[in-house]
């Protein structure tokens, strides 16, 4: 009797050691870290991190958790940010491919003027259509989201923008190489700069003005330091800015699968369409702020629109020459971009 008793109770602490054991491996919880460089009151914080952290920390039961570190507060600068990620410094980032010109050539082709077309949204799942296109740019990390913002405007201090010979020699920050290439192309100078450094950059007369959108004009206070904005004619905008929201690779091979499959079932395709939505709507509540604080906002004529958009197509011309001699079919990437943006823009 007594050994059935010892051979029962060994059976029965069997099983409670293999369910508490196996319980605690599946209920492991992960705390991420999610570094930007905006403020926690920008579009990227409340309209991209914070809605898309609370969806997968509820999705997965509480096992995921993220701390996000806004305005570079885990160290470093804007350009750092992807190295960070690559090298593990932070699980998660959302930074600009463009603060590190030249490791992500096949990305650009979504930021040159005259092909994103003002569409976030088109834009956006144009990227989607194209991720294995550019797949070579992202290999060292986990991408979430690629993405754009509906275009930048030009804000200057003291001179209207009316024509395309007023904008010669103005010192103008640029938001990457290829921003630098069209303001260029304009005979204006092109500084360039992390967003964040702008408004002390105009409140020092550093710079005459900055290409950005107006939904960042706002919390960045470019509204109260520029007196004047513009537009091509119809609302085109002088390029965009690609986006990358990525994460660490190990920090997401170290997830069992059922949580690889909630952080995949948030990325990519599944929250293009919505955040493409979610910035073409912020980008005309950001200009009517802009109107209603007295600010100037005027398009171009049709035939100054012309002129800049004449000097913007070489900007392609020379963007397509400098991959192409890295091997890369520039050419072919510019063609099946402006096809896909203008597919989803219907």
């Amino acid at each position: 009797m007594l050994i059935r008793r010892l051979i029962l109770w060994t059976a029965s602490a069997s099983v409670v050691f293999f369910v508490v054991t196996t319980t605690g491996a599946f209920a492991q919880d992960f705390t991420f870290t999610i570094h930007h460089f905006l403020s926690p009151k920008a579009p990227a914080q409340k309209v991209l991190i914070e809605p898309w952290a609370k969806k997968i920390e509820a999705e997965s039961g509480g096992r995921i958790k993220f701390e996000i570190f806004p305005s570079m507060s885990m160290g470093g600068k804007p350009p750092e940010l992807y190295k960070q990620v690559r090298d593990g410094v932070a699980d998660i980032v959302w930074t600009v491919p463009g603060y590190t010109p030249g490791v992500f050539p096949r990305v650009e082709v979504f930021e040159l003027p005259g092909v994103h077309n003002g569409d976030a949204k088109a834009t956006n799942l144009a990227i989607q259509d194209m991720m294995e296109d550019i797949a070579t740019d992202l290999k060292n990390i986990k991408p979430l989201l690629i993405h754009v913002h509906a275009g930048n405007a030009l804000h200057t201090v003291s001179k209207e923008i009316q024509s395309f010979e007023d904008v010669k020699g103005l010192k103008l920050r640029s938001p990457s190489r290829t921003g630098a290439w069209m303001v260029e192309s304009w005979g204006a100078e092109p500084v360039g700069m992390p967003v964040p450094a702008l408004p002390q950059a105009l409140s020092k007369k550093a710079i005459d003005g900055a290409l950005i959108p107006f939904e960042v004009a706002i919390p960045l206070k470019v509204i109260e330091l520029t007196n004047f904005s513009v537009e091509m004619d119809g609302g085109e905008r002088f390029g965009t800015a690609t986006f990358m929201f990525a994460m660490n690779q190990n920090s997401f091979d170290s997830l069992p699968d059922d949580l690889k499959k909630i952080i995949e079932d948030n990325s990519g395709a599944a929250i293009a369409s919505e955040i493409g939505d979610a910035w073409n709507n912020i980008e005309p509540l950001g200009m009517k702020l802009a109107i209603d604080k007295g600010k100037s906002v005027t398009q171009l004529s049709s035939a100054e629109s012309t002129k800049f958009s004449a000097a913007n197509d070489k900007v392609v011309e020379r963007w397509i020459d400098e991959v192409s001699g890295k091997g890369i079919d520039g050419e072919g990437l510019v063609k099946k971009a402006k096809k896909a943006i203008a597919e989803h823009s219907k």
